[in-house]
Protein backbone atom coordinates (compact mmCIF):
# COMPACT_ATOMS: atom_id res chain seq x y z
CA UNK A 1 0.00 0.00 0.00
CA UNK A 2 1.92 3.18 -1.29
CA UNK A 3 -0.36 6.18 -0.90
CA UNK A 4 1.54 9.05 -0.29
CA UNK A 5 2.09 12.73 -1.62
CA UNK A 6 5.31 15.28 -1.42
CA UNK A 7 2.93 18.02 -0.50
CA UNK A 8 1.88 16.71 3.13
CA UNK A 9 3.53 18.79 5.31
CA UNK A 10 6.11 17.02 7.74
CA UNK A 11 4.41 17.96 10.73
CA UNK A 12 1.67 15.68 9.05
CA UNK A 13 3.66 13.12 8.36
CA UNK A 14 4.51 12.63 12.03
CA UNK A 15 0.84 12.20 13.00
CA UNK A 16 1.11 9.32 10.86
CA UNK A 17 1.95 6.14 13.76
CA UNK A 18 -0.02 7.17 16.25
CA UNK A 19 -3.19 7.82 13.80
CA UNK A 20 -2.14 4.40 12.27
CA UNK A 21 -2.05 2.93 16.79
CA UNK A 22 -5.71 4.54 16.91
CA UNK A 23 -6.93 3.19 13.63
CA UNK A 24 -5.73 -0.51 14.40
CA UNK A 25 -7.09 -0.21 18.09
CA UNK A 26 -10.34 0.72 16.46
CA UNK A 27 -9.93 -1.96 14.05
CA UNK A 28 -9.49 -4.63 16.11
CA UNK A 29 -12.75 -3.74 18.50
CA UNK A 30 -15.04 -2.60 16.02
CA UNK A 31 -18.93 -1.96 17.14
CA UNK A 32 -22.21 -1.72 15.36
CA UNK A 33 -24.11 1.67 14.98
CA UNK A 34 -25.34 3.38 18.30
CA UNK A 35 -23.37 0.74 20.13
CA UNK A 36 -19.80 2.76 19.43
CA UNK A 37 -19.04 2.77 22.98
CA UNK A 38 -15.42 1.52 23.36
CA UNK A 39 -14.84 3.78 20.24
CA UNK A 40 -15.75 6.85 21.65
CA UNK A 41 -13.96 6.47 24.64
CA UNK A 42 -10.89 6.56 22.81
CA UNK A 43 -12.20 9.90 20.61
CA UNK A 44 -12.84 11.21 23.94
CA UNK A 45 -10.25 10.71 25.41
CA UNK A 46 -7.94 11.53 22.39
CA UNK A 47 -9.65 15.05 22.64
CA UNK A 48 -9.49 15.76 26.02
CA UNK A 49 -5.99 15.08 26.03
CA UNK A 50 -5.88 18.09 23.35
CA UNK A 51 -7.14 20.15 25.66
CA UNK A 52 -10.49 20.08 23.98
CA UNK A 53 -14.15 20.69 26.13
CA UNK A 54 -15.40 17.37 24.77
CA UNK A 55 -19.61 17.56 23.86
CA UNK A 56 -21.04 14.10 24.23
CA UNK A 57 -24.30 11.87 23.59
CA UNK A 58 -25.19 13.81 20.35
CA UNK A 59 -27.41 10.86 18.57
CA UNK A 60 -26.23 8.08 21.61
CA UNK A 61 -22.66 7.94 21.08
CA UNK A 62 -21.78 10.76 19.14
CA UNK A 63 -18.96 13.48 19.86
CA UNK A 64 -17.97 16.65 18.95
CA UNK A 65 -15.69 19.24 19.72
CA UNK A 66 -14.14 23.31 18.77
CA UNK A 67 -11.38 24.61 17.95
CA UNK A 68 -11.93 28.22 18.13
CA UNK A 69 -9.78 30.16 16.95
CA UNK A 70 -10.76 33.07 18.92
CA UNK A 71 -11.15 35.90 15.96
CA UNK A 72 -14.52 36.33 14.10
CA UNK A 73 -15.05 33.82 11.00
CA UNK A 74 -16.47 31.00 9.49
CA UNK A 75 -17.30 27.77 10.97
CA UNK A 76 -16.08 24.73 9.10
CA UNK A 77 -17.53 21.38 9.97
CA UNK A 78 -15.36 18.04 9.47
CA UNK A 79 -17.53 14.31 9.92
CA UNK A 80 -15.76 11.10 10.75
CA UNK A 81 -17.90 8.02 10.95
CA UNK A 82 -16.93 5.50 13.62
CA UNK A 83 -19.47 2.55 13.00
CA UNK A 84 -18.48 -1.16 11.69
CA UNK A 85 -20.68 -3.49 9.91
CA UNK A 86 -22.28 -6.93 11.04
CA UNK A 87 -19.97 -8.78 9.08
CA UNK A 88 -16.57 -11.03 9.27
CA UNK A 89 -13.54 -9.73 8.36
CA UNK A 90 -11.44 -12.66 6.13
CA UNK A 91 -7.88 -11.43 7.42
CA UNK A 92 -5.16 -12.69 9.37
CA UNK A 93 -3.75 -9.39 10.40
CA UNK A 94 -2.52 -9.20 14.02
CA UNK A 95 -5.08 -6.43 14.56
CA UNK A 96 -8.09 -7.95 12.71
CA UNK A 97 -11.53 -7.98 14.45
CA UNK A 98 -11.71 -9.36 17.52
CA UNK A 99 -15.41 -9.95 17.65
CA UNK A 100 -17.39 -12.68 15.53
CA UNK A 101 -19.28 -11.15 13.30
CA UNK A 102 -18.71 -7.14 13.20
CA UNK A 103 -15.59 -5.74 11.70
CA UNK A 104 -14.52 -2.86 9.96
CA UNK A 105 -14.97 -3.55 6.28
CA UNK A 106 -15.97 0.20 5.07
CA UNK A 107 -13.17 2.11 6.78
CA UNK A 108 -14.66 4.15 9.45
CA UNK A 109 -11.93 3.36 11.77
CA UNK A 110 -10.01 4.99 9.60
CA UNK A 111 -12.37 7.58 9.43
CA UNK A 112 -12.39 8.43 12.49
CA UNK A 113 -8.33 8.27 13.38
CA UNK A 114 -7.94 10.64 10.52
CA UNK A 115 -10.31 13.06 12.02
CA UNK A 116 -8.89 13.13 15.51
CA UNK A 117 -5.17 13.45 13.67
CA UNK A 118 -6.59 16.35 12.05
CA UNK A 119 -7.63 17.67 15.60
CA UNK A 120 -4.56 17.26 16.98
CA UNK A 121 -2.47 19.19 13.94
CA UNK A 122 -5.71 21.74 14.13
CA UNK A 123 -4.67 22.00 17.93
CA UNK A 124 -1.35 22.56 17.26
CA UNK A 125 -1.32 25.07 13.89
CA UNK A 126 -4.68 26.83 14.71
CA UNK A 127 -6.33 29.01 11.71
CA UNK A 128 -5.98 32.44 11.66
CA UNK A 129 -10.26 33.07 12.47
CA UNK A 130 -13.40 31.26 12.69
CA UNK A 131 -13.72 27.78 14.48
CA UNK A 132 -13.67 24.14 13.23
CA UNK A 133 -16.35 21.84 14.61
CA UNK A 134 -14.95 18.31 14.36
CA UNK A 135 -18.41 15.70 14.42
CA UNK A 136 -17.83 11.60 15.46
CA UNK A 137 -20.81 10.02 14.29
CA UNK A 138 -22.63 7.32 14.85
CA UNK A 139 -24.30 4.64 12.50
CA UNK A 140 -24.16 6.13 9.37
CA UNK A 141 -24.55 1.90 8.09
CA UNK A 142 -28.51 2.30 7.68
CA UNK A 143 -28.52 3.61 11.49
CA UNK A 144 -29.54 6.80 10.63
CA UNK A 145 -26.98 8.47 12.80
CA UNK A 146 -26.64 11.63 10.93
CA UNK A 147 -30.20 12.34 11.41
CA UNK A 148 -30.08 11.66 15.37
CA UNK A 149 -27.18 13.89 16.13
CA UNK A 150 -28.98 16.40 14.19
CA UNK A 151 -32.71 15.72 15.92
CA UNK A 152 -30.17 15.82 19.66
CA UNK A 153 -29.69 19.86 18.48
CA UNK A 154 -25.91 19.18 16.93
CA UNK A 155 -26.44 22.14 14.63
CA UNK A 156 -28.65 23.93 17.14
CA UNK A 157 -25.64 24.00 19.13
CA UNK A 158 -22.98 23.98 16.89
CA UNK A 159 -23.76 26.16 13.49
CA UNK A 160 -21.68 25.52 10.79
CA UNK A 161 -21.17 27.60 7.44
CA UNK A 162 -20.12 24.36 5.77
CA UNK A 163 -19.53 20.94 6.24
CA UNK A 164 -17.26 18.38 4.99
CA UNK A 165 -16.62 14.77 5.15
CA UNK A 166 -14.39 11.96 2.86
CA UNK A 167 -14.78 8.55 2.25
CA UNK A 168 -11.85 5.83 1.12
CA UNK A 169 -12.22 4.90 -2.41
CA UNK A 170 -11.35 1.65 -3.60
CA UNK A 171 -12.78 2.20 -7.09
CA UNK A 172 -10.10 4.87 -7.64
CA UNK A 173 -6.59 4.13 -8.02
CA UNK A 174 -4.09 4.83 -5.11
CA UNK A 175 -2.99 8.75 -5.42
CA UNK A 176 -6.27 9.84 -7.15
CA UNK A 177 -8.90 11.46 -5.62
CA UNK A 178 -12.53 12.41 -6.84
CA UNK A 179 -14.97 15.12 -5.64
CA UNK A 180 -18.12 16.68 -7.86
CA UNK A 181 -20.71 19.18 -7.64
CA UNK A 182 -24.13 18.44 -7.81
CA UNK A 183 -25.18 14.76 -6.76
CA UNK A 184 -22.70 12.60 -5.44
CA UNK A 185 -24.14 9.37 -3.98
CA UNK A 186 -27.34 8.26 -4.31
CA UNK A 187 -30.47 8.67 -2.12
CA UNK A 188 -31.62 4.95 0.00
CA UNK A 189 -34.94 3.38 1.27
CA UNK A 190 -35.35 -0.06 2.67
CA UNK A 191 -38.48 -0.60 2.59
CA UNK A 192 -40.57 -3.97 4.14
CA UNK A 193 -43.98 -4.89 3.32
CA UNK A 194 -45.87 -7.84 5.58
CA UNK A 195 -48.94 -9.08 3.74
CA UNK A 196 -51.68 -11.17 5.45
CA UNK A 197 -54.12 -13.66 3.89
CA UNK A 198 -55.92 -16.53 5.34
CA UNK A 199 -54.12 -19.78 4.82
CA UNK A 200 -55.58 -23.89 3.89
CA UNK A 201 -54.78 -26.45 2.09
CA UNK A 202 -53.59 -26.26 -1.53
CA UNK A 203 -55.82 -28.85 -2.93
CA UNK A 204 -58.93 -25.93 -2.16
CA UNK A 205 -57.28 -22.32 -2.98
CA UNK A 206 -61.26 -21.23 -2.73
CA UNK A 207 -61.23 -21.36 0.56
CA UNK A 208 -58.36 -19.18 1.32
CA UNK A 209 -57.19 -15.56 0.13
CA UNK A 210 -53.16 -16.70 -0.38
CA UNK A 211 -50.99 -13.87 0.16
CA UNK A 212 -47.84 -15.78 -1.34
CA UNK A 213 -49.84 -14.74 -4.87
CA UNK A 214 -50.16 -11.27 -3.95
CA UNK A 215 -46.43 -11.48 -2.72
CA UNK A 216 -45.54 -12.09 -5.98
CA UNK A 217 -47.73 -9.70 -8.18
CA UNK A 218 -46.53 -7.20 -6.29
CA UNK A 219 -42.81 -8.27 -6.65
CA UNK A 220 -43.14 -7.85 -10.39
CA UNK A 221 -45.15 -4.69 -10.13
CA UNK A 222 -42.55 -2.74 -8.39
CA UNK A 223 -39.70 -4.13 -10.68
CA UNK A 224 -41.58 -2.01 -13.37
CA UNK A 225 -41.81 1.17 -11.29
CA UNK A 226 -39.13 2.58 -12.75
CA UNK A 227 -39.52 1.70 -16.14
CA UNK A 228 -43.46 3.15 -16.61
CA UNK A 229 -43.37 5.52 -14.08
CA UNK A 230 -40.28 7.52 -14.01
CA UNK A 231 -38.60 9.69 -16.53
CA UNK A 232 -35.84 7.47 -18.34
CA UNK A 233 -33.45 10.15 -18.38
CA UNK A 234 -33.51 9.84 -14.36
CA UNK A 235 -31.27 7.84 -12.50
CA UNK A 236 -33.38 5.48 -10.38
CA UNK A 237 -33.29 1.88 -9.03
CA UNK A 238 -36.06 -0.55 -6.78
CA UNK A 239 -35.15 -3.83 -6.10
CA UNK A 240 -36.92 -6.49 -4.22
CA UNK A 241 -33.99 -8.59 -2.39
CA UNK A 242 -36.89 -10.89 -0.63
CA UNK A 243 -40.08 -12.40 -0.75
CA UNK A 244 -40.50 -15.09 2.17
CA UNK A 245 -43.52 -17.28 1.92
CA UNK A 246 -44.70 -20.38 2.95
CA UNK A 247 -43.27 -23.93 4.18
CA UNK A 248 -44.32 -26.80 2.15
CA UNK A 249 -45.56 -27.54 -0.99
CA UNK A 250 -49.39 -28.17 -0.11
CA UNK A 251 -49.77 -25.31 2.26
CA UNK A 252 -51.22 -22.18 1.35
CA UNK A 253 -49.09 -20.18 3.62
CA UNK A 254 -51.46 -17.11 5.79
CA UNK A 255 -48.34 -14.75 5.37
CA UNK A 256 -46.32 -13.02 2.99
CA UNK A 257 -43.48 -10.59 2.96
CA UNK A 258 -41.16 -8.74 0.54
CA UNK A 259 -38.35 -6.31 1.17
CA UNK A 260 -35.87 -3.99 -0.97
CA UNK A 261 -34.23 -0.94 -1.46
CA UNK A 262 -34.98 2.14 -3.60
CA UNK A 263 -32.45 4.36 -4.94
CA UNK A 264 -32.16 7.83 -6.88
CA UNK A 265 -29.69 10.73 -7.08
CA UNK A 266 -32.75 13.11 -7.29
CA UNK A 267 -34.89 13.83 -3.83
CA UNK A 268 -38.20 14.64 -5.98
CA UNK A 269 -37.49 10.91 -8.02
CA UNK A 270 -36.67 9.33 -4.32
CA UNK A 271 -39.97 10.91 -3.14
CA UNK A 272 -41.79 9.69 -6.73
CA UNK A 273 -40.73 5.75 -6.28
CA UNK A 274 -41.91 5.99 -2.49
CA UNK A 275 -45.08 6.92 -3.62
CA UNK A 276 -45.74 4.87 -6.42
CA UNK A 277 -44.84 2.23 -4.32
CA UNK A 278 -47.47 2.97 -1.37
CA UNK A 279 -50.21 3.66 -3.98
CA UNK A 280 -48.83 -0.48 -5.39
CA UNK A 281 -49.47 -1.84 -1.75
CA UNK A 282 -53.00 0.19 -1.17
CA UNK A 283 -54.11 -1.24 -4.65
CA UNK A 284 -53.13 -5.07 -4.27
CA UNK A 285 -54.73 -4.23 -0.78
CA UNK A 286 -57.84 -3.51 -2.26
CA UNK A 287 -58.27 -6.14 -5.37
CA UNK A 288 -56.67 -8.94 -3.06
CA UNK A 289 -58.78 -8.45 -0.04
CA UNK A 290 -55.66 -8.98 1.98
CA UNK A 291 -54.12 -7.02 4.42
CA UNK A 292 -50.48 -5.23 3.30
CA UNK A 293 -48.48 -2.85 5.31
CA UNK A 294 -45.67 -1.02 4.37
CA UNK A 295 -43.23 -0.03 6.57
CA UNK A 296 -39.65 2.31 5.69
CA UNK A 297 -37.28 1.62 8.18
CA UNK A 298 -34.78 3.88 7.02
CA UNK A 299 -34.39 6.44 4.18
CA UNK A 300 -32.16 9.16 3.55
CA UNK A 301 -31.59 11.40 0.24
CA UNK A 302 -28.75 11.63 -1.79
CA UNK A 303 -25.72 13.55 -1.27
CA UNK A 304 -25.33 16.83 -3.03
CA UNK A 305 -22.22 18.88 -3.03
CA UNK A 306 -23.04 22.53 -3.26
CA UNK A 307 -20.96 24.25 -6.13
CA UNK A 308 -18.37 26.24 -4.36
CA UNK A 309 -17.78 24.30 -1.68
CA UNK A 310 -16.86 21.06 -4.25
CA UNK A 311 -15.02 23.38 -6.42
CA UNK A 312 -12.86 24.45 -2.94
CA UNK A 313 -12.07 20.95 -1.87
CA UNK A 314 -10.57 20.02 -5.34
CA UNK A 315 -8.43 22.88 -4.80
CA UNK A 316 -7.63 21.71 -1.58
CA UNK A 317 -7.01 17.76 -2.77
CA UNK A 318 -5.36 19.45 -5.51
CA UNK A 319 -3.12 21.02 -2.97
CA UNK A 320 -2.14 17.46 -1.84
CA UNK A 321 -2.26 15.22 -4.76
CA UNK A 322 -1.36 17.66 -7.59
CA UNK A 323 -4.59 18.62 -9.61
CA UNK A 324 -4.02 16.47 -11.91
CA UNK A 325 -5.10 13.21 -9.49
CA UNK A 326 -8.32 15.68 -9.03
CA UNK A 327 -11.38 14.34 -10.93
CA UNK A 328 -14.41 16.61 -10.87
CA UNK A 329 -16.33 15.15 -13.68
CA UNK A 330 -16.39 11.21 -12.67
CA UNK A 331 -20.24 10.30 -12.24
CA UNK A 332 -21.93 9.98 -9.00
CA UNK A 333 -21.17 6.56 -6.93
CA UNK A 334 -24.41 3.75 -6.49
CA UNK A 335 -23.63 4.18 -3.27
CA UNK A 336 -25.83 6.02 -0.39
CA UNK A 337 -24.59 7.83 3.51
CA UNK A 338 -26.18 9.51 5.80
CA UNK A 339 -23.76 12.47 5.52
CA UNK A 340 -27.24 13.67 2.86
CA UNK A 341 -28.75 15.08 6.00
CA UNK A 342 -25.90 17.25 7.23
CA UNK A 343 -25.50 18.42 3.28
CA UNK A 344 -29.70 19.31 3.60
CA UNK A 345 -28.33 21.72 6.60
CA UNK A 346 -25.28 23.23 5.20
CA UNK A 347 -23.73 23.56 2.33
CA UNK A 348 -20.64 21.29 1.92
CA UNK A 349 -18.77 18.65 -0.03
CA UNK A 350 -18.47 14.88 0.34
CA UNK A 351 -15.10 13.79 -1.38
CA UNK A 352 -12.88 10.71 -2.30
CA UNK A 353 -9.78 9.12 -1.93
CA UNK A 354 -8.70 6.56 -3.48
CA UNK A 355 -6.62 3.70 -2.36
CA UNK A 356 -6.01 -0.25 -3.61
CA UNK A 357 -8.21 -2.66 -1.85
CA UNK A 358 -10.82 -5.24 -1.94
CA UNK A 359 -14.65 -3.15 -2.57
CA UNK A 360 -15.81 -1.36 0.91
CA UNK A 361 -18.36 -4.21 2.64
CA UNK A 362 -16.32 -7.31 1.74
CA UNK A 363 -14.58 -9.31 4.01
CA UNK A 364 -11.21 -8.65 2.10
CA UNK A 365 -11.80 -5.04 2.29
CA UNK A 366 -7.91 -3.41 3.85
CA UNK A 367 -8.07 0.33 4.80
CA UNK A 368 -4.73 1.94 3.84
CA UNK A 369 -2.85 3.28 6.56
CA UNK A 370 -1.33 5.31 4.58
CA UNK A 371 -3.81 7.70 3.82
CA UNK A 372 -4.35 9.01 6.68
CA UNK A 373 -1.95 11.43 6.84
CA UNK A 374 -2.84 12.30 3.37
CA UNK A 375 -7.04 12.96 4.67
CA UNK A 376 -5.45 15.40 7.43
CA UNK A 377 -3.54 17.12 4.98
CA UNK A 378 -6.89 18.07 3.06
CA UNK A 379 -8.44 18.40 5.66
CA UNK A 380 -5.99 21.08 6.70
CA UNK A 381 -6.40 22.59 3.09
CA UNK A 382 -10.00 23.40 3.43
CA UNK A 383 -9.37 24.73 6.64
CA UNK A 384 -6.60 26.92 5.56
CA UNK A 385 -8.45 27.96 2.35
CA UNK A 386 -11.67 29.25 4.90
CA UNK A 387 -9.66 30.55 7.95
CA UNK A 388 -6.12 31.08 6.72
Amino acid sequence: MTVSSPCVPESIRALAPTMTDWRQAIHAWPELGFEEERTSALVIETLRGLGLEVHTGLGGTGVVAVIDSGAPGLSIGLRADMDALPMDEDSDLPFRSQRPGVAHTCGHDGHTSALLGTAQYLVAHPPASGRVVLIFQPAEEGGRGAIRMIEDGLFDRFPCDEVYAFHNMPALPSGRASVRAGATLQSLAVFEIAIEGIGGHAAAPHRANDPLQVAARLAVDIGAIVGRHIDPMEAALINVGSLQAGTTHNIIPSTASLSGTIRSLSTDVHEALLARLRALCEGHAQISGCTIRLEIPHSCPPCVNAPAQAALAAEAIGDVLGAENVSTDLRAYPFSDDFSYMLQQWPGAYLFLGMDSAMCHHPTFRFDDALLPLAVAVFDRIVRRRLG
